[in-house]
């Protein structure tokens, strides 16, 4: 299996998120070149905006620069009442190199064409680490492009226009951002239970919703991983038994060699299926799963920062009690109780917006994704009816 460098274009249609393909901003990644721990992203842009210089362009982007980008728009106090898009997962190819160093292992112990057929499976499943790494990255983009706040934000276009090394930027905006970072320990669910008495239903019965739905979200992301995994080892067992038999066969006598030899041949059709039940399994449900478990968390973040702008201003309100009756300071602390409530209000109207929002583009996305996985798996189970089938006559004949 290849782990050094390797290029290839990458379709990328698998997981949706419902963009708003009249967007003035497109964005994809037609290409990635992988670089054992390291991938470059080739983001390729078309706009009609006027504050870029050009309408079509190409920039060579990695990982960090991802999180770069995440990262100064969590920091931007602006966007405080906005769902922010989740930063993608870092790549992660470490599985798939593992399995292939094991299988190495234990050639000796396999037939020459069932290492053969072990290696073409950690292959495919490698590739597919590669595709979905580069899909998640394009998502990111895409989520950021389609919005009408993030598409106009001035660093997403120098992530997307600027061509040269962003890894100064990255270093400047660390420096920039490390003492807000470290008052960020706090996870949202550690404030959001935190005492702060809610004075919107609406934001009460989200916080609740979320806190309830993420659970819910985690548990059925790890039983469809154990389903797909399921369809993984099933292809696997093909793999050994269709081996088994053509050995068999080898050894045996005419007329059961032919029976052996058919089998062998359903099995190893039966096994190409099963691969591809596995891989659209896991690209229209587990990853789709796995987005909304980051894209809930987002939301909850959003729920994070108005609680904080409301404890801040029950806060100003206390200060201003106190300075009232001190008589001391009191239109300092009028000014700041004003700024606190304006925060608070502009926050809450925003963050009622992108809630709302964020149910229907759920909804949409995985009504969706299982239309499409239920249309895929009836097609393999009317291909697997069809092998058997055809086996059987032919069996029967002979």
């Amino acid at each position: 299996m290849p782990v050094g460098a390797a290029c290839c274009h990458v379709p990328l249609r698998s997981v949706s998120v419902d963009l708003n393909n009249d967007t003035p901003l497109f964005i994809d990644i037609p290409d990635a070149l992988c670089e054992r721990d390291k991938v470059k992203f080739t983001v390729h842009t078309k706009t009609t905006l006027n504050s870029f210089q050009k309408t079509d362009f190409s920039v060579s982007r990695q990982h960090e620069d991802f999180i770069w980008l995440h990262d100064t728009l969590v920091e931007t106090e602006d966007y405080a009442g906005l769902i922010i898009p989740p930063t993608p997962p870092k790549p992660d190819f470490e599985s798939p190199r593992e399995k292939m160093q094991k299988l190495g292992e234990g050639e000796a112990a396999m037939t020459k064409d069932e290492y053969a057929k072990m290696k073409q499976e950690l292959e495919a499943e490698y590739l597919a680490v590669f595709k979905k790494t580069v899909q998640v990255h394009e998502v990111f983009l895409q989520r950021l492009s389609s919005h009408p706040v993030f598409s106009k934000d001035r660093n997403f276009q120098i992530f997307l226009e600027y061509d040269q090394d962003l890894s100064v930027r990255r270093k400047n905006a660390k420096e920039m951002f490390g003492g807000f970072f470290k008052n960020m320990v706090k996870t949202a669910d550690e404030v959001l239970i935190s005492g702060v008495k809610e004075v919107d239903d609406f934001f009460e019965q989200e916080k609740t919703f979320l806190l309830d739905y993420f659970g819910k979200i985690k548990d059925a992301t790890a039983k469809a991983e154990k389903m797909t995994r399921s369809h993984k080892n099933v292809a696997d067992d093909y793999i050994h038994i269709s081996a088994t038999l053509m050995t068999i066969a080898a050894d045996d006598n005419e007329p059961l060699k032919k029976h052996l030899e058919k089998l062998a041949e359903l099995l190893e059709k039966l096994r190409k299926v099963e691969s591809r039940v596995a891989s659209d399994q896991e690209l229209k449900l587990t990853e789709l799963l796995r987005y909304y478990m980051r894209d809930i968390q987002a939301a909850k973040d959003l729920l994070y920062r108005r609680a904080r702008a409301l404890a801040d201003y029950e806060n100003a309100n206390k200060a201003l009690d106190k300075a009232r009756l001190k008589t001391k300071d009191v239109s300092q602390a009028e000014e700041q109780q004003q700024q606190c409530l304006r925060k608070f209000e502009k926050l809450s109207e925003s963050g009622k917006k992108e809630l709302t929002s964020f149910k229907g583009r759920r909804v949409m996305a995985f009504r969706k994704n299982l239309i499409e996985m239920a249309e895929l798996e009836i097609k393999h189970a009317k291909s697997n009816m069809s092998l058997l089938q055809g086996c059987i006559e032919v069996l029967q004949t002979n």
